[in-house]
């Protein structure tokens, strides 16, 4: 019975027949999961009907019983499953059976510089990255293109698991691990830091003192004051930075003028500022 319902990956009622090995499997993942090679999808021939055990060429429909194998069926990618509103895009060149990204077609459009099939409210509203996913996901390094594992679109364009996404977010890591930009609006957080901020006044000492850094979220370049909490782009209002350079402080001069001077003790490079907790 487990055979004829599928497996924890599909619902259908036959086995492929492995075309490197020549062994039957429900699907890939099981193979995969058992194997020491993975299996190509695109190659199997045959399949087993579960309840006749009539080894046969790939189809819907089982040649002797005429059960039938899967109420979805791709001839290409050869998946057999209950209907969720597949469909294979032939740019992507697989069946869209993420969960992101399951049908109607009509929900979805193909980005030819993403080389990837996104929800239709993302037309034009998206940050195109070439071939996204067919890079692992930076978190847990698995294949993302061909994952049955929704994928997370981030502002800056890259791609994550869904899962992964969450696991960051719920860890307190708010920047892609590719590009270091925010992963969603962060604004709240800045406007906390800003207040954190006005109550802690830094010691006398480092009064004055400024630090020159660079913005992960506008790329801006700009020298602001320094403090243990964070510090604040001036182009976009942003926390997510890091030190591009060591700490200015200010020293009174014999005029009573101030003369800009490099703290050598301070000197950091590119040392990036805390995120919010």
């Amino acid at each position: 019975m487990a055979a004829r319902m599928g497996c924890e990956h599909y619902t259908r009622s036959c086995l492929l027949k492995a075309p490197c090995c020549g062994k039957l499997y429900v699907c890939r993942l099981c193979h995969d999961a058992e194997e020491k090679h993975q299996m190509d999808r695109f190659k199997v021939k045959e399949v087993q009907c579960s309840e006749c055990q009539t080894l046969q060429q790939a189809q819907k429909v089982c040649q002797q019983c005429h059960v039938q194998f899967g109420e979805y069926y791709c001839d290409i990618c050869h998946l057999f499953d209950k209907d969720k509103k597949q469909y294979h895009c032939h740019l992507c060149g697989i069946c869209s059976f993420d969960p992101c990204r399951i049908g109607p077609q009509k929900k979805y459009f193909h980005c030819d510089k993403c080389n990837l099939c996104l929800p239709q409210d993302l037309q034009g509203n998206h940050k195109c990255v070439e071939n996204v996913s067919r890079q692992n996901c930076p978190v847990c390094m698995e294949d993302i293109h061909t994952s049955r594992i929704g994928a997370h679109v981030l502002p800056c364009g890259h791609l994550l698991h869904t899962s992964c996404f969450n696991d960051m977010v719920r860890t307190s890591a708010y920047r892609c691990p590719l590009c270091m930009h925010s992963v969603c609006d962060m604004k709240a957080h800045w406007d906390q830091i800003d207040k954190e901020i006005a109550q802690s006044p830094m010691p006398t000492e480092y009064q004055g003192t400024t630090v020159k850094i660079m913005c992960n979220d506008c790329q801006a370049h700009c020298t602001v004051p320094f403090h243990v909490l964070g510090m604040k782009c001036t182009d976009c209002g942003s926390y997510n930075t890091a030190q591009d350079g060591g700490l200015i402080q200010q020293h009174p001069g014999p005029d009573n003028e101030n003369v800009t001077g490099t703290n050598t003790e301070q000197q950091h490079d590119q040392d990036e500022t805390a995120m919010p907790h």
